[in-house]
């Protein structure tokens, strides 16, 4: 008897234990759950010669920095599936082989290619979705609607399908129907809800809607059956803690960071490690609350292991706020030096809006205001390009906001909030208003 994934396409393995756990094991990815990568062990031990089982073990690896690991596996599926596969699984190979290479620009090539053909392989459709997909990162100052169309387009393959529901919806909330995104992310969630993607994207509908205290108890009744360990658990307490810096709460603000955000608590992948712990640390500071020093230390000699080098641009603004935080001059010096060089050679597709933003953080750092807003002013438009959700982009809109504030340009630090509240109710906005006069 054949065997079929979730989504009923063909799986070229003739184990029914191994085609069996292939189906949970990606079903545990595309939920975000624990018990990913055990479960997809399991399969290959099962069927040594199962390439999709080998490329969805890379892409987990690819999650968390593992480039070797990764690059090993993604080889062997494509020598296994050129022996043993199909035409759909050889091109799902390639495809995840190629954005696991960091080939972003052929990946989604041969991304869009696949889906055409198979709209209903719901991995190959995972890889430009999400606020660190291939579209994300891919340079456009389109992504956010880029992800909303292709969802529109196959959405007529999937249904009322958990994964795709979590997804679509998400891409809706941050293309800005956030009313109609909110909507269609809860019907996944409530289809599955040990589904971390989910209460993600829900949480992120709450944020462009205003619902701090919904998320809050959201995330107080979710959390327990998510383990630590789990890909976002650490940052689904970062919302948590941005709805308390929405309050003015501090104090709850750094007890999460103390419990799950530092380097010595946190299990979430390199990226999530860097951004989450770089964001909230500087947001405390900006909006004007102490920040231990010893926190700023401690995280950037992690993040100095974990991004030595210029790498995505996301990861390098966020080294910027490490940088720029802690004074760490010949840091940011060398960083920018590889940006320039890479923006010079072509090679940088988000361009010159991500040196600016380096240098305009680490002005506002040195409490050169008026420079911080001079150098953010002409590319504010342009930060869609580092990728990123619209939640964790704001931070350079509030860094704006604040610089405009403290050096005395009131007119337009009113106009952005206003713009702002009129979109989102905002009790941080509401008082940087009432601060102003």
């Amino acid at each position: 008897m054949a065997h079929e994934d979730r989504y009923g396409l063909p799986l070229s393995t003739s184990s029914d234990e191994a085609a069996s756990t292939y189906r949970e094991g990606v079903d545990l990815m595309l939920a975000g759950w624990t018990g990913t990568t055990e479960t997809l062990e399991r399969a290959i031990a099962t069927d040594p010669d199962f390439a999709l089982a080998l490329i969805a073990r890379a892409r987990v690896h690819g999650f968390y920095q593992q480039g070797d690991l990764a690059r090993s596996k993604a080889a062997r599926a494509r020598e296994l599936v050129a022996k043993r596969g199909t035409e759909r699984e050889r091109s799902h190979v390639e495809t995840l082989a190629l954005a696991i290479e960091g080939r972003l620009i052929e990946a989604i090539a041969a991304m869009r290619r696949h889906i055409e053909s198979w709209p209903r392989d719901a991995v190959v459709l995972s890889l430009p979705l999400g606020a660190f997909g291939l579209f994300a990162f891919s340079g456009m100052a389109d992504h956010d609607r880029a992800r909303h169309e292709l969802c529109e387009r196959v959405a007529q393959h999937y249904g009322e399908d958990w994964w795709f529901l979590t997804m679509a919806g998400w891409a809706m909330t941050e293309n800005g129907d956030v009313a109609r995104g909110r909507a269609v992310t809860e019907r996944g969630f409530d289809l599955r809800r040990h589904n971390a993607h989910a209460a993600h994207a829900v949480l992120h509908a709450m944020f462009e809607d205003g619902s701090i205290e919904a998320a809050d108890r959201l995330v107080d009744e979710w959390i327990p059956f998510y383990d630590r360990t789990g890909i976002l658990h650490g940052h689904i307490l970062w919302h948590q803690a941005l709805g308390a810096l929405e309050h003015g709460d501090a104090a709850r603000a750094l007890a999460i960071y103390a419990d799950v955000l530092q380097p010595s608590a946190t299990q979430a992948p390199p990226l999530n490690v860097v951004t989450d712990g770089a964001s909230l640390l500087w947001r405390l500071s900006a909006y004007g609350h102490a920040v231990p020093e010893a926190l700023w230390l401690d995280a950037d000699a992690t993040a100095q292991k974990l991004f030595p080098k210029s790498s995505l641009p996301f990861a390098d603004v966020h080294m910027a706020l490490f940088a720029a935080a802690t004074q760490n001059q010949a840091a940011l010096a060398a960083r920018l030096t590889a940006i320039e060089q890479r923006l010079g050679d072509g090679k940088l597709p988000a361009g010159p809006v991500v040196p600016a933003i380096c240098r305009a953080l680490v002005a506002f750092a040195d409490e050169d205001y008026t420079s911080c807003v001079q150098t953010l002013a002409p590319v504010l438009g342009e930060v869609v390009r580092i990728g990123g959700s619209h939640a964790q982009r704001e931070l350079i809109e509030d860094t704006y906001i604040v610089a405009l504030m403290r050096s005395g340009e009131l007119p337009r630090a009113r106009a952005l909030l206003d713009a702002r509240l009129h979109r989102r109710p905002s009790l941080r906005d509401t008082r940087w208003q009432a601060a102003m006069g």
